[in-house]
C-alpha cells in the first residue's frame, strides 16, 4: 500500500500541467504556464518565502513595527532614560551655579562655616539648622586649636615668607598645570596615582561637598583664614560640618588630575609659593 502512495505521488510529481487563463465570453486564451508537480511545489515555496521577506521589511521599517509586542516596551525604556539624562544635565548645571555661588560666598567671607549652604547630588538642600552643638570640651579645644593656628599665621606673612612647612602638601603627585592668574587659572593640577590620599592643608572645617557631572567631587574647607578647594575627587571621605586637623585625610583622587585652590581674603593664592610639593 505504501509503495503504490510513493508510486503515485512520484508520478504526480513529474506529470504535467498546464495553467490557462483564458476569457470567459470568447474563450480566447491569454496566458498559460506549463509545471511538473516539482516546478509547481518550487513556484508556490519561492512565492511564499518572497512573500514572507516583503511583508517582514514593511514591519521593520514602517511605522507598523510599533504595533509589535515587545517593541514598544523597548522604545518607552529609552524615552524613559533620555528623559532621565535631560533632566540629570538640568540638575547638574543648576548645581554647578549653585556650587560656584557658594564658593564665591566662601571666598568673600559671606558664609560661615556654621551656616554654609549644603548640596546632595540629586537636590538643592538649604540648611534651616545650625549643626549640632559640641561639647564644652570640644569647644574649648577647637576655640584653643584655632586661636593658635590664627597666631602663627598672623607671625607669617603668605604672600610673601611664609614658611612652607606651615602647609601640608593636598597630596602627592607631579604639577601638571600651574597657577596662572593671567589664563584665570586659580589653581594648580596635580597628577597623582589613582585612590591617592587627599590630606588638610591646614585645620579647619568642611563647608561644601558636590558630585559634578563628570562623576568625581569637589570639596571646599574653611581654615582660619583660607579656603581651600579640592576637585576631581573619586571618594570623599567627610561631611559638610565636619572639623579636620592639618595633614588628616579628606578624599581619594581620581584618574584626572586633582585640582587645589587656595584663597585668602577673596583673592586667589599661588599654592606652589606657599605650599612644599
Amino acid at each position: 500500500m505504501d509503495e503504490k502512495k510513493k508510486t503515485g505521488l512520484a508520478r504526480w510529481m513529474r506529470k504535467k500541467y498546464r495553467f490557462s487563463v483564458l476569457d470567459e465570453m470568447t474563450l480566447t486564451e491569454y496566458l498559460h504556464i506549463r509545471l511538473s508537480g516539482w516546478s509547481a511545489l518550487v513556484t508556490v515555496a519561492v512565492l511564499f518565502l518572497l512573500t514572507l521577506l516583503l511583508f517582514s521589511l514593511v514591519i521593520l521599517y514602517t511605522p507598523i513595527r510599533h504595533y509589535l509586542p515587545g517593541y514598544s516596551e523597548d522604545i518607552r525604556q529609552q524615552l524613559v532614560e533620555e528623559n532621565a539624562r535631560i533632566d540629570s544635565l538640568g540638575m547638574s548645571m543648576e548645581l554647578q551655579r549653585q556650587y560656584l555661588n557658594v564658593v564665591k560666598q566662601v571666598v568673600a567671607g559671606e558664609v560661615h562655616s556654621d551656616t554654609v549652604q549644603s548640596l546632595d547630588s540629586m537636590q538643592i538642600i538649604m540648611r534651616e539648622e545650625l549643626l549640632e552643638a559640641k561639647s564644652a570640651a570640644t569647644q574649648e579645644f577647637i576655640a584653643q586649636y584655632e586661636a593658635k593656628e590664627r597666631d602663627m599665621l598672623q607671625f607669617f606673612d603668605v604672600t610673601n615668607n611664609t614658611p612652607m612647612a606651615s602647609f601640608f602638601r593636598p597630596a602627592n603627585g607631579v604639577i601638571v598645570q600651574s597657577f596662572s592668574d593671567k589664563e584665570k587659572q586659580y589653581g594648580i593640577a596635580l597628577q597623582t596615582p589613582e585612590n591617592e590620599n587627599v590630606t588638610a592643608i591646614l585645620a579647619g572645617t568642611v563647608v561644601y561637598i558636590n558630585y559634578e557631572i563628570d562623576n568625581s567631587y569637589s570639596m571646599v574647607v574653611q581654615h582660619s583664614s583660607y579656603i581651600s578647594v579640592y576637585r576631581a575627587l573619586s571618594k570623599v571621605m567627610r561631611s559638610v560640618g565636619d572639623n579636620v586637623q592639618a595633614g588628616e585625610s579628606l578624599a581619594l583622587t581620581g584618574k584626572k588630575p586633582l585640582w587645589f585652590e587656595l584663597w585668602q581674603n577673596g583673592q586667589a593664592l599661588n599654592p606652589e609659593k606657599v605650599i612644599a610639593f
